[in-house]
């Protein structure tokens, strides 16, 4: 067991390092140190925590599955003592260069994370940012579990040990394919309402990372009496938008995303026949990086840029 009053810290740079870019070379040309003072810190890492950490293959480093243990963690404490070291008031996003896990459905690839790397080029050009996929069912456990900094989920009730804020609320549209021949027969132009019986007839694609095959659109036809038929769930929004597009299928789409892709995916939007309530989207974090200012900086960004899909809502 590792006696942490003999245990050079400074070596956990080195790990981080390594962990980074496994190479002695370019690990030492980040930290400012020579290849063989790299290769000597290994040397005590591997004593000291019991571990080869890094094997050869071929004429590189690779990680073995513990050191892999370490370097989502390893990275979140170096970044937190940066920050406390610093203070909120010394960063500077010029100069940062943190990593981010951002949390998300395919939508934010869409329509957040364009925006968020032009800003960034000129903001914070070293700062990188990774969107990962949500984890079904377990939308705030991602936070802590999966080593998530944000995740940007539908409004849901929240643990103490998480913080949240509003970023925008969505509406949603129908989408079909372009020249779909019974809304062609029915005469309807893109923007009117789909008929109820015609909305109900269709079959539906729905979008569920879970499988589910009832969301928000069922609970809106529920409470005029009506249900549709979902025939295909999908767990991200671009194979929803694409087995629309290559079928006589139809969905329900948040309006921002649907208008997004309507004319590159040869779809044409539409008015639901009832009302469908706006989804409250929200941007939520661990309470341990709340004083960070590199996260609070982040958050800043993403909110002031997701801030322009905000939606009214409006009846059908």
């Amino acid at each position: 067991m590792v006696n942490l009053k003999n245990f050079d810290l400074n070596l956990l740079r080195v790990l981080n390092a390594l962990l980074e870019d496994p190479s002695t070379v370019r690990a030492g040309e980040r930290l400012g140190l020579s290849q063989p003072a790299v290769s000597a810190a290994l040397g005590r890492l591997r004593t000291s925590l019991g571990d080869d950490l890094f094997f050869r293959r071929g004429k590189a480093l690779e990680p073995t599955q513990y050191a892999l243990t370490l370097k989502e963690e390893l990275r979140q404490i170096l970044e937190r003592i940066e920050d406390l070291i610093r203070g909120s008031d010394t960063f500077d996003p010029a100069t940062s260069d943190v990593s981010v896990r951002i949390s998300g459905s395919d939508f934010f690839a869409e329509l957040l994370m364009p925006k968020l790397a032009e800003r960034l080029q000129f903001l914070a050009p070293k700062m990188r940012v990774h969107l990962v996929d949500l984890v079904p069912d377990s939308y705030v456990e991602t936070l802590d579990r999966y080593e998530v900094d944000l995740a940007l989920v539908p409004e849901t009730s929240l643990p103490d040990w998480v913080e949240g804020r509003p970023v925008f609320s969505s509406s949603f549209s129908v989408i079909a394919r372009k020249g779909h021949p019974r809304l062609k027969r029915e005469g309807l132009s893109e923007g009117d309402v789909v008929p109820i019986d015609l909305f109900c007839d269709f079959g539906h694609v729905l979008f569920s990372p879970e499988g589910n095959s009832k969301a928000m659109g069922d609970a809106a036809l529920a409470k005029v009496g009506r249900e549709r038929r979902v025939v295909m769930t999908m767990p991200i929004f671009s194979g929803v938008y694409r087995a629309v597009a290559e079928s006589d299928l139809i969905a329900l789409l948040p309006t921002a995303l649907a208008h997004h892709v309507a004319n590159a995916a040869g779809l044409r939007v539409y008015r639901a026949p009832m009302p469908v309530p706006t989804a409250q989207l929200c941007m939520i974090w661990h309470r341990r990086y709340s004083a960070s200012a590199s996260h609070s900086w982040i958050r800043d960004q993403i909110a002031d840029l997701l801030s322009s899909l905000d939606e009214k809502p409006t009846a059908p």
